[in-house]
């Protein structure tokens, strides 16, 4: 059976894809899927290039989460190798039906920064996801920090919270930018702050809310710059097309 035009893949950005039905989804109200997520994460990492930032996709550190045998585990994440880098990305997921894809109702992130050697959790919803930070903590604590240290994990009470039930997946990547941006400004870092007054006076609610046109502009960006160096012309179907301008209006 062929797939539906909703599923139709639209762009192709490094490893990451969008499908026609995400163009709804950005419109919104609507919670954020893993393609998406993954998608923006994927951006970041090409406009802050650094080995030592990882933005790890959301299937990826969703099976990290959940992983329960300690030898798959090692092996799985031996080529992220998360030892070197300086500062990691998870996005956390409370999906517990293994074999849903995309299931799940609330994200958040989990961000461990070597220098500190602490594991920070950001919810924007009231903490309701700190089970599943501190699930996702527990599995990665011994591959992430240096063999003779120990790490901590921080619930980091003063995240911005979310006005809504559905824009947590647009805190989860307003936050990952402040991060990547704050890392790679190279200021001095505060030991008791860290990033922390940085993501509060950036990512407030009026800011987030404008990430879903500004994704759609992105993607539409994209989208013409790979045709236009294919030369040969534009290849966007017209519906397509239209849909993005509108959505991004």
């Amino acid at each position: 059976m062929g797939r539906s035009s909703g599923d139709e893949i639209i762009l192709s950005y490094n490893d990451a894809v969008l499908r026609r039905s995400d163009l709804d989804i950005l419109s919104g109200p609507s919670y954020l899927n893993d393609r998406i997520i993954e998608f923006y994460f994927s951006y970041l990492s090409s406009t802050y290039p650094s080995d030592d930032i990882l933005l790890v996709p959301p299937s990826i550190a969703f099976w990290l989460q959940n992983c329960l045998d300690e030898e798959s585990l090692k092996a799985f994440v031996e080529p992220l190798n998360l030892s070197t880098r300086k500062m990691i990305v998870f996005p956390v997921n409370n999906n517990e039906d293994f074999t849903l894809a995309e299931g799940g109702s609330h994200w958040s992130l989990l961000v461990f920064y070597r220098e500190a050697n602490v594991f920070v959790h950001h919810d924007s919803f009231r903490g309701a996801n700190r089970l599943y930070g501190r699930r996702l903590y527990k599995s990665l604590a011994l591959f992430a920090a240096s063999p003779d240290s120990q790490t901590r994990y921080l619930e980091q009470e003063c995240s911005p919270q979310q006005q809504n039930g559905y824009d947590c997946g647009l805190f989860v990547i307003a936050v990952a930018r402040v991060l990547c941006s704050w890392y790679t400004s190279g200021e001095t870092v505060d030991s008791h702050d860290l990033w922390f007054s940085v993501v509060t006076e950036k990512v407030i609610p009026s800011a987030v809310s404008k990430m879903r046109s500004e994704i759609l502009d992105l993607a539409t960006t994209i989208l013409h710059r790979d045709n236009k160096s294919l030369g040969a012309g534009p290849t966007i179907d017209p519906y397509t097309l239209r849909l993005l301008r509108a959505l991004a209006a």
